[in-house]
């Protein structure tokens, strides 16, 4: 009987999904089903229960065994164990096993992401990791604000971006809560800095050419990991730089 059903709807639900690749998975640009509702859970199904040999289990295998080290929503490290639906399949049960609409995630995002999608301010609340492409390479940038023995930390997109960039990147951030849970990670690498430039100056080495390898380890890196970004802005932070070459560095042991 579902095999039926799914068989008088294949060309509709094609075009559906050539519509959501259209419009890039955005929440705005995709439309739901109506139609469907009232077989939400079949379509569900396909997902949640995959029969064995079934061509959706191959896909949903194949997306599972990714090579992934780290989560393309937040860029922690780590391989993320879940796959989310950018478009909630609750809402948009035709898209639960469409491969575009599906990627690794980390349980932290989706803990942040559930099935939000946007609002009127927002229509559109993240980032699409197959679809999204920027003007600039740089997509985030930390700023690191004195005074630098107890230092703040503002993640925001890069100024490098156009504003309509900015603003998706921005509310992307909010809605993951990203400078809330990485601060502690910036926070530890600051530490970590102090204590190298110390150590550096205890051994007599030059901090500027210290400095100058950190510069070249970012560069080597991808430039939205985030200790590039943490490097970049001390890098870019003459003041924060002359401060680690010449200033009474903090006690931290």
């Amino acid at each position: 009987m579902n095999a039926a059903y799914f068989t008088g709807r294949a060309q509709e639900w094609a075009e559906r999904v050539q519509g959501y690749v259209h419009g890039g998975g955005s929440p705005a640009e995709v439309p739901v089903w109506p139609e469907i509702e009232d077989r939400k859970t079949t379509f569900i199904g396909l997902y949640t229960h995959p029969a064995e040999d079934s061509a959706q289990g191959a896909v949903l295998d194949a997306l599972r065994a990714h090579r992934l080290t780290f989560c393309p929503a937040c860029g922690e490290m780590g391989k993320p164990n879940t796959l989310d639906h950018f478009l909630p399949k609750r809402k948009y049960p035709h898209f639960a096993i469409v491969p575009h609409n599906l990627f690794p995630m980390c349980d932290a995002c989706q803990g942040k992401k559930l099935e939000k999608t946007g609002d009127e301010d927002a229509p559109k609340f993240f980032i699409h990791p197959y679809f999204d492409r920027f003007t600039s390479p740089r997509v985030v940038k930390l700023a690191i604000d004195p005074p630098y023995d107890t230092p703040t930390f503002t993640i925001g997109p890069s100024e490098d971006l156009l504003e309509h960039e900015r603003t998706l990147v921005a509310v992307h951030l909010r809605e993951l809560a990203i400078e809330v849970r990485f601060t502690h990670f910036f926070r530890e690498e600051y530490i970590r800095l102090l204590r190298l430039m110390q150590d550096a100056r205890d051994g007599g080495q030059n901090c500027a050419a210290l400095l100058a390898l950190f510069r070249g380890h970012a560069n080597s890196i991808s430039p939205n990991s985030w200790q590039h970004i943490f490097y970049d802005s001390v890098l870019n932070n003459p003041d924060l730089v002359d401060y680690l070459a010449t200033a009474d560095l903090p006690e931290l042991l």
